[in-house]
């Protein structure tokens, strides 16, 4: 019943130190853990586009042992397994945070790859046939030509992963990370106060999600090239006009 729900709970949840502690903890995970997605998973894109039949092989099988491994049981193995098989990692340097990045930014590049690749087809070929034809190598086409226009394919579909990967950091609470949904248990073994420890964090993660909702509607209208005098989007520009 709302009439046994304590508001007094509620707001000494919201306003404590353990949970926007976790909620910054969270926001850097995510933001560490995309970054480096979106590093490896360049190459990764560019890898299966190669011509080499086994570098498309190798990029083919990442992206598939990623794609199809639970996050959870991921985040299992990077911090259970990976100690028992190479002492190194038994070491104090290997935190739990640590083992949460490694695990979030490996599994989130199988699927940054899928993005930034399906953002590269989506140029037309006739603009890198284009610069060729004035002469320019294949790493600044990449770079002045490709790349530019990919981005606002990429933009939309990066931020949702963002978003989605903000979440699954909860996950990171089963190898003892202490971030937002942590801080929520540890303090409803406590009072037992469910709805009220549980409902804070909701508020947090609301947020925070709209923030970055906001934010991506914000990129997303940056990186559209619109036409002052329709208001609407209109064609990329040829590569003769990028080139210069």
């Amino acid at each position: 019943m709302l009439a046994s729900f304590d508001t007094h709970l509620f707001w000494e949840a919201l306003t404590s130190e353990p949970y926007w502690r976790g909620a910054l903890l969270a926001i850097a995970l995510t933001c560490a853990a995309l970054a480096a997605a979106v590093l490896l998973g360049f190459p990764l894109a560019l890898g299966r586009a190669s011509r080499f039949r086994a570098v498309r092989i190798v990029v083919f099988v990442y992206s598939w042992f990623f794609r199809a491994t639970p996050t959870l049981l991921l985040l299992l193995i990077v911090w259970d397994v990976l100690p028992q098989l190479w002492p190194v990692f038994t070491h104090s340097w290997y935190t739990a945070f640590l083992a949460a990045f490694i695990a979030l930014a490996l599994n989130e590049a199988a699927y940054m790859a899928e993005i930034i690749r399906a953002g590269l087809l989506s140029v037309d070929p006739g603009q890198e046939l284009a610069s060729r034809a004035l002469g320019m190598k294949r790493w600044q086409t990449l770079r002045r030509v490709v790349i530019p226009q990919a981005i606002r394919i990429v933009i939309p579909p990066t931020g949702n992963e963002f978003i989605t990967l903000l979440k699954l950091t909860s996950l990171a609470s089963v190898i003892s990370v202490h971030e937002l949904l942590t801080a929520a248990q540890e303090q409803a073994s406590v009072s037992f106060k469910f709805a009220e420890v549980y409902g804070a964090a909701l508020v947090y993660y609301l947020v925070i999600v709209s923030v970055l909702m906001f934010l991506q509607s914000k990129l997303e209208r940056r990186f559209t090239w619109t036409s002052r005098a329709r208001g609407r989007a209109v064609a990329v520009p040829t590569v003769a006009h990028d080139a210069r």
